[in-house]
């Protein structure tokens, strides 16, 4: 029978001197890397929180759009589709076709204003020996300035070439070129946005704008209000096609400008949008 013999206990040496450490509790070498380990993730992750709190604080500033200078082309949307090349530039007039009017030369004296108490300037019923009335102003003297003719362009459709954006009884069509009254209500202002710089909207040749009111596009004085700034303001997209556009609107980012029924109006806009022909519209040369 084999005989067991008596294990030492635990706080005797053995046999050969060895007797184990008792200074240093058991896995300490394992909690320190442990330690190290966590410091290090604490520390990654406040660093990601300060760097993500600073590019908050000081976001990227947006472009805005510099003046046009006259004869070049608006900045942005209208790099989209260049005007027309022609030979020359249509003189003023509503029909864009008539002659141009005779420009004075700087050799011309100029006409002297007419005297008060002449008989020329006087009434026929104007007593003898009695000043004549001033003349009352002429509406012509009231009328406003003409647009400046480097910002006037004419908005055409995609899938139905010679139509063009047309104010008709307030609202806006889509309608062929007729007269010279429709060549004018075919052709306006394209100037910087009134709520976005960056943006575009669209002056007629009677200053209104071009903004949304129910979704349809019309053509409504400014009223200064921050409404009606947003529903004035267009930016230009991408359309997929050569030369043309999508005007999106700034305050319904997912809508853009369409015809439908040959009228103009806003409609949701995105990967799924059927008939994306009808979104798009390329600026070409004014008509009038």
């Amino acid at each position: 029978m084999t005989q067991e013999k008596p294990r030492p206990t635990p706080n005797q040496p053995w046999e050969n001197g060895w007797a184990p450490d008792t200074s240093r509790v058991p896995g300490t070498r394992r909690l320190w890397m442990a330690g190290t380990l966590a410091l290090s993730v604490v520390a990654a992750c406040v660093t990601a929180i300060i760097v993500t709190d600073r590019q908050t604080e000081d976001p990227v500033p947006v472009a805005k759009a510099p003046a046009p200078s006259p004869g070049s082309t608006y900045p942005g949307l209208l790099t989209f589709a260049s005007p027309t090349a022609s030979g020359t530039v249509p003189p003023d007039g509503k029909s864009g076709l008539s002659s141009a009017q005779p420009t004075t030369s700087a050799d011309t004296p100029p006409v002297p204003a007419p005297d008060v108490k002449g008989s020329a300037s006087a009434p026929a019923s104007a007593a003898p020996g009695k000043p004549a009335a001033s003349p009352s102003p002429s509406k012509s003297s009231a009328a406003p300035p003409k647009p400046d003719r480097s910002l006037l362009r004419s908005v055409e459709s995609t899938n139905y070439a010679g139509r063009y954006w047309h104010v008709s009884d307030g609202t806006v069509r889509l309608d062929p070129v007729q007269g010279s009254e429709s060549r004018e209500d075919s052709t306006f202002s394209v100037v910087k946005g009134l709520s976005n710089s960056s943006c575009y909207s669209f002056k007629t040749h009677d200053n209104k704008y071009l903004r949304h009111r129910n979704f349809v596009l019309r053509a409504d004085r400014n009223d200064g209000s921050s409404l009606f700034k947003q529903d004035a303001t267009f930016c230009g997209g991408y359309s997929g096609y050569t030369g043309a556009a999508v005007l999106q609107s700034v305050n319904y980012p997912n809508h853009a400008l369409r015809h439908k029924n040959f009228q103009l109006r806003l409609d949701p806009y995105g990967y799924n949008t059927t008939n994306r022909e009808d979104f798009s519209f390329r600026v070409v040369a004014p008509l009038a």
